[in-house]
């Protein structure tokens, strides 16, 4: 019988550990299904250019693995139950249940509204393609001097504020961040943020944190009110619930523990990727949601599931950081290097340059989950079950 592995969830992580899959176990021994909502692939890193109103290249999942041997399936995932081995699944001719034998849980993150009043109502979010296509057509039909406030001073909200005063200058576009502008970063990093939020005439409220939100103003700790004809929400993610209803092990955001291998620590056929997992990286410290934390660990997930199939030793991908990469606008950019852990250090590259290698990256993350089968591997027999906790295969590394 075919060993049944499914990936639920085809973002980045999702996608690359199902192209990676396919790359090293054998179509005849697997039956390698992905599970997601969507046909096509989704770049999120470019959801403000979308929002904007620039259109980005279709990727369609039928294309990017016609021949690899992954199974595309078309639907959402309602729940999840681990002890049956079992997924729920709603697609377009109905409910059904697929069984599994090893389950790699990629359903990644949403927008997170704090639980700050009126978020739901009256706020935009730009973390996935629904949300910024309706903020696409919200900014469309703004009058020139009606103001956009972006609440969130993460990569995200400097992304989003830039980008929306660089396409539309004739707004009033503000940002606010309940720290400093850009305080994680190097001095370099900080005085080049400053000096293009101050060219695309962004009003920056720092050290503001928002409680309230309303139609068309946000309120702020202090008592005070910012006038907001569209505000976007950018204050971090959530990660989805599904993972919290089941008896996996999970923090008490909903992340699933996992070893070093990405392999659930309470259920050993269960690997969770991306903004799913809870993983450490140098110092202990968890890693951050982002594309730059998801890629690695789709990586260690696919071979330690192929490496377990196969009776081959288990393999090791470091993760760690190199950079922080953030485009401001489409002419502007700030390369921040980082540690290991992710603490900013004195070198960066900003301006242009900046710019080019982000786009660099973006491309090059969209290409790696096009081209799954471009770079040669060998598949392997699959000549056992996976191990489970404890035994000389299968014990967490």
């Amino acid at each position: 019988m075919q060993h049944r592995i499914i990936v639920l969830g085809a973002g980045y992580a999702g996608a690359i550990a199902a192209g990676r899959l396919a790359g090293r176990l054998r179509r005849e021994e697997v039956a390698l299904t992905l599970v997601n909502a969507e046909p096509d692939f989704v770049e999120r890193v470019r959801m403000h250019q979308l929002a904007v109103g620039q259109d980005l290249k279709p990727r369609p999942f039928g294309e990017m693995f016609a021949g690899t041997g992954v199974e595309l399936k078309l639907g959402k995932v309602t729940g999840v139950d681990v002890d049956r081995k079992t997924v729920a699944v709603v697609a377009a001719d109905g409910a059904e249940e697929l069984a599994y034998d090893t389950l790699v849980y990629a359903l990644g993150s949403g927008w997170d509204d704090h639980g700050v009043p009126g978020t739901a109502e009256h706020t935009h979010e730009i973390a996935g393609r629904p949300g910024a296509l309706r903020l696409r057509e919200r900014l469309a039909r703004l009058d020139a001097g009606q103001s956009v406030v972006v609440v969130g001073g993460g990569l995200t909200g400097l992304e989003a504020a830039s980008e929306i005063a660089e396409a539309r200058p004739d707004l009033d576009v503000a940002l606010v961040a309940r720290g400093g502008l850009g305080d994680w970063l190097s001095g370099k990093g900080r005085g080049h943020l400053r000096k293009v939020f101050g060219k695309l005439g962004v009003t920056v409220h720092e050290h503001t944190a928002v409680t309230g939100v309303e139609a068309d103003r946000v309120t702020t700790a202090e008592g005070g009110t910012i006038p907001a004809a569209v505000t976007v929400w950018t204050t971090g993610f959530a990660v989805h619930p599904i993972a919290k209803a089941t008896t996996l092990e999970v923090t008490g955001t909903g992340r699933i523990v996992v070893d070093r291998t990405m392999r659930s620590v309470s259920h050993p056929d269960v690997y969770a990727i991306g903004d799913a997992a809870r993983v450490t990286g140098p110092g202990d410290k968890p890693l951050r949601m982002s594309c730059a934390s998801g890629v690695p660990t789709a990586w260690q997930a696919a071979d330690a599931i192929a490496a377990r199939l196969t009776g081959r030793k288990l393999p090791k991908v470091p993760l760690r950081y190199f950079n922080q990469c953030i485009s401001l606008g489409r002419k502007d950019g700030l390369i921040q290097y980082v540690t290991a852990d992710d603490r900013a250090v004195r070198t960066a590259l900003t301006g242009r340059i900046a710019a080019c290698y982000k786009e660099l990256v973006c491309k090059g993350a969209a290409w790696g989950v096009a081209h799954p089968l471009l770079i040669p591997t060998r598949r392997h027999r699959v000549v056992r079950e996976p191990a489970r906790a404890g035994s000389a295969v299968g014990s967490p590394v």
